[in-house]
């Protein structure tokens, strides 16, 4: 395995070295349960959850989207013109997250997708880890994976180890050390994101990370 130091993955997630230290044992541990051991495993897992999560910075999703901003991101199948002026962000208010997130997630879209089947699910299971882990059936399956309860519990996803674990619990059900060995970061950004939401950062961190290992 390549060893990970602290400067490694501050660079590799764009993150401030503080934030770096503190997750630096925990990232050890997930690169290696998982086999995210070579160069480019390595630069693929830590440029992608880094981008996720803000530079390790952000462990819990934020829905506070203005309404121009719900309505540039979804489709009207997920949310209406209506839903957004009423929930989304505008001068003097902030959004109303819980309404957007089981609006976003709740429905037809996150019971394919998602798995969520109950009423709050959407807001209850919103994303949380370094990747941003979400839906119901995502919670259910990564906790029985890694030995915790995230559906009764799912505030534990932000504890360090658990929101490192998560995103390689993440990784590797989706195969992406495969993509990863390819150098395909637009493949591997389609899995994580779902889109390729900032693909351009994801690919500086790719190259920047890649020149490390020259």
């Amino acid at each position: 395995m390549v060893p990970l130091d602290a400067a490694t993955v501050a660079r590799l997630t764009g993150a401030k070295m503080d934030r770096a230290t503190l997750f630096l044992p925990f990232l050890q541990g997930t690169c290696k349960a998982y086999d995210i051991t070579s160069p480019r495993r390595i630069v693929g897992f830590l440029s992608q959850i880094g981008h996720e999560s803000a530079g390790m910075s952000q462990l819990q999703e934020s829905l506070n989207y203005s309404v121009n901003g719900l309505l540039a991101t979804f489709s009207r199948r997920r949310i209406s013109v209506e839903q957004a002026n009423a929930w989304g962000r505008i001068p003097g208010r902030t959004a109303n997250q819980e309404a957007l997130a089981n609006q976003l997630y709740g429905g037809t879209f996150g019971l394919e997708k998602l798995g969520n089947t109950r009423p709050g699910d959407g807001w209850l299971y919103r994303g949380r880890g370094l990747k941003q882990l979400t839906g119901r059936d995502n919670y259910n399956r990564c906790g029985r994976a890694i030995g915790e309860d995230f559906i009764n519990h799912p505030d534990r996803l932000l504890m360090p180890v658990n929101a490192s674990l998560s995103a390689g619990w993440f990784w590797d059900s989706k195969g992406l050390n495969k993509l990863a060995d390819q150098g395909d970061v637009l493949a591997m950004t389609k899995v994580v994101n779902g889109g390729v939401n900032g693909l351009a950062k994801r690919e500086l961190l790719w190259e920047s990370g890649m020149r490390m290992y020259v």
